[in-house]
């Protein structure tokens, strides 16, 4: 069966996560690596990598049924209430306790885990320099016999080997990014997109990611510490030429906190680290706002682009080239740097009731979940289509989900809550 491509748990002073872990002269009808890449650059906009995965979500676990009032645990024993705070006092309080280190409780009767409970405190200066570059990759993958199941699915494809992408990133890949997240297991990093607004155009504080980037799905709850770097090591050092960099080197457009999170029921209620469960909804949106707080400019307008989403693609037998877009972590790449493949799109089915996923072939490895994956609209233009769920063991391929009906009412969801 299928895993999520992983999330890498911190390692203390550096390393990135990722769970699960994807160029030419432009042709609209037969899209080339390149004919995918230019209208991406047009567009302004990129995707990013996977990189916090299922399995990197570890030892999860439901909720309980009771929900003790918020500030009956907040500022003792720097406890997390199994609840939203229902005050402005308890809010307070929970924020003290959270602020003062309540965040490592992974106590699994105080992890929340429902739609409504997401809450996400900035801590400014906890993902320091260091600590971004020691975010790790703790890998999930899959087997290579996938079973194919009753749905569509075509035979795996060939491998492609993963491209550097070439720096500055916000040139050749503007809107890509790395997710930063603390769970269980420690410090982890995912990819992301920045991605159009409809409620506020060219102005978009909204950002797309896998589901298991955010929340540990049945067996767990939402991440905590949840934070966008755009154009992550936007100059493409290596990971020696990063040895003491400053934060700003790290994160050149700032840090950017998900003051709001939503992904699929599905995947909630489904996802695994393992199997592939869950991987047909792993989509999730952020609404993120800048961590000092400071200034009146949007993520879109602070990093010049966002890109937008194509709902109800075709059908992988109809999209002649589709692109990913990430920061491997795992051997033999290092999380640093960003990569792309891409290639003939194929279909992935792993429960025959549930939407058939895309498939591309692709050596990126643990780290690039959550990365955008892009095509070419009728139109000429590039959307995001897809992001980075699974992966096998081997790495030679990597599967993203359909997004239909239920992702749209996720996005929906997030940029009317901020209309």
């Amino acid at each position: 069966m299928s895993s999520k491509r992983s999330s890498r748990p911190a390692r203390g002073n550096s390393r990135e996560s990722s769970r699960g872990n994807t160029r030419g002269n432009t042709r609209v009808k037969s899209p080339s690596r390149s004919s995918i890449r230019r209208p991406f650059v047009a567009a302004a906009t990129a995707a990013v990598l996977l990189a916090g995965g299922a399995t990197a979500c570890g030892s999860s676990g439901s909720s309980s049924d009771a929900k003790p009032h918020a500030s009956a645990t907040a500022g003792n024993d720097l406890g997390l209430p199994t609840s939203f705070p229902t005050s402005l006092n308890d809010l307070k309080q929970w924020e003290k306790a959270y602020k003062k280190g309540g965040w490592k409780n992974w106590d699994k009767a105080k992890w929340l885990r429902k739609a409504a409970d997401f809450v996400n405190p900035v801590i400014d200066g906890l993902w320091s320099d260091d600590r971004m570059k020691g975010a790790d990759q703790s890998d999930k993958k899959v087997p290579t016999d996938v079973p194919a199941d009753q749905g569509q699915s075509d035979p795996a494809p060939d491998p492609v080997q993963a491209s550097r992408v070439t720096a500055p990133y916000h040139k050749a890949a503007p809107g890509v990014g790395k997710l930063f997240f603390d769970g269980p297991k420690g410090s982890m990093v995912c990819s992301a997109t920045v991605v159009e607004d409809p409620a506020h155009p060219g102005k978009s504080n909204l950002v797309w990611t896998a589901g298991h980037c955010v929340h540990a799905g049945k067996a767990g709850g939402w991440y905590r510490n949840i934070a966008f770097v755009p154009a992550y090591n936007d100059t493409g050092r290596s990971a020696d030429e990063l040895q003491g960099a400053s934060r700003d080197v790290l994160a050149p457009y700032g840090v950017f906190w998900a003051d709001w999170a939503s992904t699929s029921d599905e995947w909630i209620s489904t996802g695994a680290e393992s199997g592939g469960s869950g991987s047909p909804y792993d989509f999730a949106v952020l609404h993120v706002k800048p961590e000092d707080g400071a200034g009146s400019k949007s993520l879109e307008e602070t990093v010049g682009s966002a890109m937008p989403v194509w709902f109800d693609a075709p059908s992988a037998t109809k999209i002649d080239a589709m692109g990913a877009w990430g920061y491997p972590a795992a051997a033999p790449f290092n999380g640093q740097q960003m990569y792309d493949c891409v290639g003939r799109p194929g279909r992935l089915s792993l429960d025959a009731d549930a939407p058939t996923e895309y498939r591309i072939g692709c050596t990126m490895t643990g780290g690039s979940s959550g990365g955008g994956w892009f095509a070419q609209r009728p139109d000429g233009t590039t959307a995001l289509v897809s992001n980075t769920s699974i992966g096998p063991v081997t790495n030679t391929w990597l599967a993203g989900p359909h997004l239909g009906t239920e992702a749209k009412k996720v996005f929906d969801g997030v940029s009317e809550k901020f209309s």
